[in-house]
């Protein structure tokens, strides 16, 4: 089980690894991979043991203080329900993702650069989630956006470099005004930890501060998101990546810095008042609708995956903006849902074009025949994001209609089933056109990807086919409920943080 002197560590094996995987791919070149592999592999089945750990309702927070200082000086790290449930997702589509990289990335150089990143961005998307106090939550942030820059223009091509700066001034604007936030927050508080802010904040010299910030933080969490109208860097970015980071990005990263954040701040901060759960609503109700249009008129897999992503994306906060605890579940479990299947397309998409040399839906035919893996893990993916039953997604869009009917939300409930239709023709589209038929000319040689990529590939697509175990009671208390009970349970108080 996990103690409070074991939160750091969801941090520090991730920083050790990078530190020494420059001394690794220098001198033992044989050893880079099991460097890179194991520091994920441990944090992961560190998340599992935490989800354990506090999968009870009424298991009280872990927490610790780093730097030998109490609140509100010392940097505090937290351990709640709804940390668990973040760390879980995280670590586990790191860890199968780091799995495909052993046989993706033998085509880049310096594959050793690539695991010192990864391990750098994995420690920043952490410390995101544990950390008890916004400043930190900050320095954490940017380590993991500079590192995904970098990811990005691994293949230092010119649609790579491109892509990267346009991701890196995008997301840097993002970041000043997440700090200007910060900085009106504690000129205003005295404090940067949470739990004190959202105690000071409850009186009436922090409302006017208090909107201001949270201003800022939905503009600044929202390019980090990629939530219309803050969107314009992920269809260039993610397409641009190599697979195994297009996965990170999609399934986990947008969600840790944009979605997480957001969520954390308005509920547990700020106070989820109406005002800003309808802005929720409405930022989720545009990025589901032009996602999905914008989706289906792409001819390039990664770039139609990406625009898929700003679509499920406002999925989640759709269901987050109701404010109901049903409406907060489906949020949750459609997160972990679209982490799963989305990392699962975009690996797929890598093994073709590792494959077949091309992301160009029109060049591509009949790759199911040569590709039976990759053909029905992306079927599975496909039918998973499209909502269709038994598979994870229909679960967690059952529950987001659900939600919007309770809450007395019919528009928005019928434009959920809408788009979700519209997301299941885009992805027929795209099965017919890469994988059914004969073998295009050219194509003839193409063999199905290595074993670790396999191996990956599949995994997930069984997480897509059993994820609505998690609805069974004893799971989804342990896993949703608790996540559930921290967001629904309102401010957090310094009392609730172990003061």
């Amino acid at each position: 089980m996990i103690e409070a002197g074991m939160i750091p560590l969801f941090v520090a094996i991730p920083l050790a690894g990078a530190f020494l995987m420059p001394l690794v791919g220098k001198r033992v070149r044989s050893a880079v991979d099991g460097t890179g592999v194991m520091p994920v592999l441990a944090v992961f089945v560190m998340s599992v043991f935490t989800v354990m750990t506090l999968g009870s309702r009424d298991h009280a927070p872990i927490m610790t203080w780093s730097g030998g200082w109490a609140s509100a000086l010392g940097i505090q790290l937290v351990i709640d329900g709804l940390t668990s449930f973040m760390l879980l997702t995280v670590n586990l589509v790191a860890f199968l993702v780091v799995v495909y990289s052993v046989s993706y990335m033998e085509r880049f150089t310096a594959k050793w650069k690539y695991y010192t990143l990864f391990l750098l961005m994995l420690a920043g998307m952490n410390g995101v989630v544990i950390t008890g106090d916004v400043f930190n939550l900050f320095v954490f942030l940017e380590i993991a956006s500079i590192a995904s820059y970098a990811l990005v223009a691994f293949g230092t091509e010119r649609q790579e470099l491109e892509a990267a700066f346009k991701y890196a001034v995008m997301g840097s604007i993002g970041s000043l005004f997440i700090l200007l936030a910060i900085t009106i927050l504690y000129s205003h508080t005295g404090t940067l930890n949470m739990a004190d802010m959202a105690h000071r904040l409850q009186g009436p010299e922090g409302s006017a501060a208090g909107t201001a910030a949270l201003v800022l933080f939905l503009a600044g969490f929202g390019l980090k998101s990629a939530l219309v109208p803050f969107h314009a860097w992920l269809p260039d970015a993610h397409p641009s990546a190599p697979a195994p980071i297009s996965a990170m990005l999609s399934g986990v990263l947008i969600k840790t810095l944009g979605v997480y954040t957001i969520c954390r701040l308005a509920f547990n901060v700020f106070g989820a008042v109406p005002e800003v759960l309808s802005i929720l609503l409405l930022l989720g109700l545009v990025s589901m609708s032009a996602g999905a249009l914008l989706a289906m008129h792409q001819s390039d897999l990664k770039r139609m995956l990406a625009y898929s992503s700003i679509s499920q994306i406002g999925d989640i906060f759709l269901a987050v903006g109701t404010g109901t605890p049903l409406g907060i579940m489906a949020g949750l479990l459609h997160l972990f849902n679209h982490s799963m299947f989305k990392s699962l397309l975009f690996l797929d998409s890598g093994s073709i074009e590792h494959a077949a040399g091309t992301r160009n839906l029109k060049e591509m035919g009949g790759l199911g025949r040569r590709m039976p893996v990759t053909s029905w893990t992306m079927l599975t993916g496909s039918m998973s994001i499209s909502g269709v039953p038994p598979f994870s997604g229909f679960w967690s869009k059952l529950l987001i209609i659900m939600a919007c009917v309770q809450a007395g939300l019919w528009v928005p409930a019928v434009i959920a089933v809408v788009f979700s239709v519209v997301t299941l023709a885009y992805f027929m589209k795209a099965n017919r056109l890469a994988l059914l038929g004969g073998v295009r000319e050219g194509l003839e040689a193409v063999i199905e990807a290595p074993a670790f990529m396999r191996l990956a590939m599949v995994a997930l697509a069984l997480v897509c086919i059993l994820g609505g175990l998690l609805l069974l009671p004893g799971l989804r208390e342990a896993f949703l409920g608790s996540a559930t009970d921290v967001l629904t349970g309102g401010i957090i108080t310094p009392g609730m943080m172990g003061r």
